[in-house]
């Protein structure tokens, strides 16, 4: 694979953990647990994967200017500052959720899990996002 292709391999796979997360927060709350934790562990393996070609892309690539557009411009720096940030903080995040739910520490893990998820859900929706305005919509 090239990496010119990896933004939109990691995109899918972003997607894949959107779908993931949204699948495991209506299965807890179905109260269907052994679907929830097989949900959430497709996402993190998602977004371990996504990870790994995002690192590998901009190892390789190195970072992208987006094109001086006015408003457009604004909305995306408005959407990619605090996914940078929020990217950066969730995994520690992620990786106690995950050790509370393997240990069954419910209580904690949903604590955990109540901040957990929608940085996560942000993070995974505005990488999409974040991808379409660059690599489609005003192809830089």
């Amino acid at each position: 694979m090239k990496t010119s292709n990896l933004p939109a391999f990691n995109a899918i796979f972003n997607l894949f953990s959107t779908t993931c997360l949204i699948l495991g927060f209506y299965f807890i709350k179905n109260k269907n647990v052994e679907q929830h934790k097989k949900c959430m562990v497709g996402a993190l393996v998602f977004s371990t994967i996504f990870l790994a070609g995002y690192l590998t892309y901009h190892f390789n690539h190195g970072s992208t200017q987006f094109p001086e557009l006015g408003w457009i411009k604004t909305f995306y720096l408005s959407i990619l500052f605090p996914h940078i940030i929020l990217a950066v903080v969730m995994v520690p995040m992620i990786l106690i959720t995950f050790y509370h739910g393997l240990k069954n520490n419910v209580e904690k893990h949903r604590r955990m899990a109540r901040i957990t998820f929608p940085i996560w859900m942000y993070v995974s929706v505005t990488g999409v996002i974040i991808y379409l305005m660059v690599h489609q919509l005003f192809k830089v």
